[in-house]
């Protein structure tokens, strides 16, 4: 169970993480390509383990593998960043992981022949129905999907192609030779994005409140990216030494810390973090919570 534990670590960082992502991208950066640029590029820093790795190397075909696990993790930041920024964490979040639940699922059935039994089954059915509770629209603003749900749909596909690709080479790689590669080419999203010229133009100095603002979003950035390595050297550990789609439906954990957080900031907190909750939406998202309490019990038990 050493897997379980490394991964609820890693899911309470993120935890942390969505809620300081939401911030960055809503109030620091204005524009989803620029924090992608700032989440991205510095993930070429995963070199620097190289030598701890013993200068190891990849063979054949498996650079393809550790390329489609770094580029669709570097899409799917990108394309989750705009969901957030289309809307609230609390709802984007949950229904994002159950869509990355469902489809390394089907994706780790596929392509590594990687079977649950009938229990831990109805586990992730558990987790993914509780997740899209989570996930459920407030009335204030009288809509129930919005475009940032179909980011989210479309972010969850992403990951769920880099954990899957990723599971594949930690079965076959020590764990830190297939974690650099699979993580390195994470950057070449940065560098993709660095045609865009609001990625070019957040370089420029800026005078005054605008450069204040900046230099407060980037220490910000900074404390969040390097708490992002410890989430996903946890998660991805996890993955390497246990099944990739129980540690991935785990995730349910992570959203009712985050939920919890939320609440607490809305109330104490307003100028810093504030989201709107009507007595509905509580009432279904404490069912939500119960159900993720059964369905982690099932991986437990």
């Amino acid at each position: 169970m050493f897997w379980f534990l490394i991964a609820l670590i890693g899911y309470i960082c993120f935890a942390v993480i969505f809620i300081l992502d939401k911030i960055i991208v809503s109030e620091k950066l204005s524009k989803p390509v620029v924090y992608t640029f700032y989440s991205t590029i510095f993930m070429f820093a995963a070199l620097l383990a190289w030598p701890f790795a013993q200068f190891a190397l990849l063979s054949g075909f498996d650079w393809l593998w550790a390329l489609l696990s770094g580029l669709s993790f570097g899409f799917g930041l990108w394309t989750l960043f705009n969901a957030l920024k289309n809307d609230e964490t609390s709802h984007i979040s949950p229904f994002n992981g159950a869509f990355v639940t469902i489809f390394v699922y089907f994706l780790s059935n596929l392509f590594l022949g990687e079977n649950l039994s009938q229990f831990k089954q109805a586990g992730v059915i558990i987790l993914v129905f509780a997740a899209l509770l989570l996930s459920f629209q407030k009335t204030k603003n009288k809509k129930s999907f919005s475009l940032g749900f179909l980011w989210a749909i479309i972010s969850g596909l992403f990951f769920a192609i880099s954990h899957v690709s990723a599971k594949y080479l930690y079965d076959i790689y020590p764990f830190l030779v297939a974690l650099i590669w699979s993580k390195a080419f994470v950057g070449l999203i940065g560098l993709v994005t660095l045609f865009f010229p609001s990625v070019r133009q957040s370089f420029k100095k800026q005078e005054n409140v605008e450069k204040t603002k900046n230099k407060n979003a980037f220490s910000l950035i900074i404390f969040d990216k390097l708490l992002s390595i410890v989430a996903v050297i946890c998660i991805q550990y996890a993955i390497s030494i246990g099944s990739v789609t129980i540690v991935n439906a785990l995730i349910g954990v992570q959203y009712v810390l985050m939920f919890v957080f939320i609440l607490i900031l809305s109330k104490f907190a307003p100028k810093l973090f504030n989201e709107y909750f009507t007595k509905k939406e509580l009432a279904i998202q404490t069912i939500a919570i119960i159900l993720v309490i059964i369905g982690t019990a099932f991986f437990v038990f």
